[in-house]
């Protein structure tokens, strides 16, 4: 339930908060069609995209909201999902070499992943 409580609180800054708030613009993805409606009925008729469990699915339909919405720069969802490919070999492979293993690396927080992806891109994408 922890997901139609957040995007309650993104709904009500949209509708109240006035100012920029109202401008908020809110990407929706589930599983399979309609299955928002067994806890958040109220979102009928908003644009919800589907992802079928399969994550290159939603990488496209995630980059064909940005780009649609935000402006983003159209790069093709092929493109993205190699880009992040060849980080996760890097990555695997740099916290490998420190002395963590599988179980470490998949237990990691986002912002140390986030940190990581910071260093890779500056260190200019090595493969």
């Amino acid at each position: 339930m922890n997901m139609p409580f957040e995007l309650g609180i993104d709904h009500a800054c949209r509708r109240y908060g006035g100012g920029q708030m109202e401008t908020k613009m809110i990407l929706v993805l589930e599983r399979t069609r309609y299955d928002y409606q067994k806890a958040l009925s109220d979102i009928s008729g908003w644009d919800i995209q589907v992802h079928g469990e399969d994550h290159q699915k939603a990488v496209r339909r995630v980059r064909d909201w940005l780009v649609d919405r935000a402006g983003a720069e159209a790069i093709g969802a092929a493109k993205i999902l190699g880009e992040y490919a060849a980080f996760q070999e890097w990555y695997w492979e740099r916290e490998l070499a420190t002395g963590a293993d599988e179980d470490d690396i998949k237990e990691y927080p986002t912002n140390l992943i986030l940190r990581a992806m910071h260093d890779w891109i500056d260190a200019g994408k090595p493969l």
